[in-house]
């Protein structure tokens, strides 16, 4: 459970960075944001492929886990983008409810990817699986740099 919160705090923290922005976006401005935003999931997809040193005979179940990665991350920006398309309205009770809604995000995910990762790292063997906990007891440290680099 740990390595699948890894993943998608890594997400949950590149979403913050942006839902937290004062100035509402504008819709140009809002699908370059998704674009930048996709280019890092598929970016951390393609690292995390490499640093897990998924095998040819794992690439289905790993397809299913980038693929449920990829998903949560646009449901995610959907309540990030919400929240940012009603910041010149929202009170004080809309944006809680607004936060609420992106941490309820979050957690849907979370629970997609542990179904999705659950089988991927059963398949792993025991060196796979040892590097996989080290790469993600490692990755809450990693984003928290990267998160400070992109402020």
């Amino acid at each position: 459970m740990k390595v699948i919160a890894a993943v998608l705090t890594s997400t949950l923290l590149m979403g913050a960075v942006y839902a937290q922005s004062p100035d509402p976006a504008t819709s140009s401005a809002m699908m370059k944001s998704d674009a930048k935003r996709e280019a890092a999931v598929e970016k951390h997809i393609k690292a995390l492929h490499a640093s897990l040193k998924i095998t040819a005979a794992e690439e289905s179940q790993w397809a299913n886990v980038a693929q449920t990665m990829r998903s949560s991350a646009k449901e995610l920006d959907a309540a990030i983008d919400k929240r940012k398309a009603s910041l010149n309205s929202a009170t004080a009770v809309d944006n809680l409810n607004a936060y609420g809604d992106i941490a309820q995000a979050h957690v849907d995910s979370v629970k997609k990817l542990a179904a999705a990762f659950g089988p991927l790292y059963s398949s792993m063997s025991d060196d796979q699986k040892k590097l996989a906990d080290e790469v993600f007891a490692q990755r809450g440290h990693a984003e928290k740099k990267v998160t400070q680099a992109m402020n």
